[in-house]
């Protein structure tokens, strides 16, 4: 399951947008994230080529079993460490933006403690 961030934001985005959108298409996606439509058509070349995703032929986007469980894991860790950062206190903007960035990076290993640790207080 190694892919590097973009994709994993992309996955992500694409699992979110799936559960407030009947169908997912580039052009939903690059709205999301404020990309251009071009820089989303070339990532989501990518990740048709890694069967991240599967598009039909009328552009609707839909998550393989291997998309879905990157995009599930970097959501759990996205919501988890935003809760976690926020009870510490840290401003909801800046724990959501904080979390993104370590969701990419931390080890299974750290998260799997700090879920741990969270589920006991």
């Amino acid at each position: 399951m190694n892919v590097n961030e973009s994709a994993e934001n992309y996955l992500e985005t694409i699992l979110i947008l799936s559960k407030s959108h009947p169908v997912v298409r580039s052009v939903d996606i690059a709205e999301e994230l404020g990309y251009k439509k071009s820089s989303v058509s070339v990532a989501m070349k990518n990740l048709r080529e890694k069967e991240h995703i599967t598009v039909s032929r009328e552009g609707f986007i839909t998550l393989t079993q291997s998309g879905r469980a990157i995009a599930e894991m970097i959501y759990e860790r996205h919501e988890l460490l935003s809760a976690w950062l926020i009870r510490l206190g840290v401003d909801a903007k800046t724990a959501v933006e904080d979390a993104c960035r370590i969701e990419h990076v931390i080890s299974p290993e750290s998260f799997e403690a700090i879920k741990n640790h969270v589920k006991e207080h």
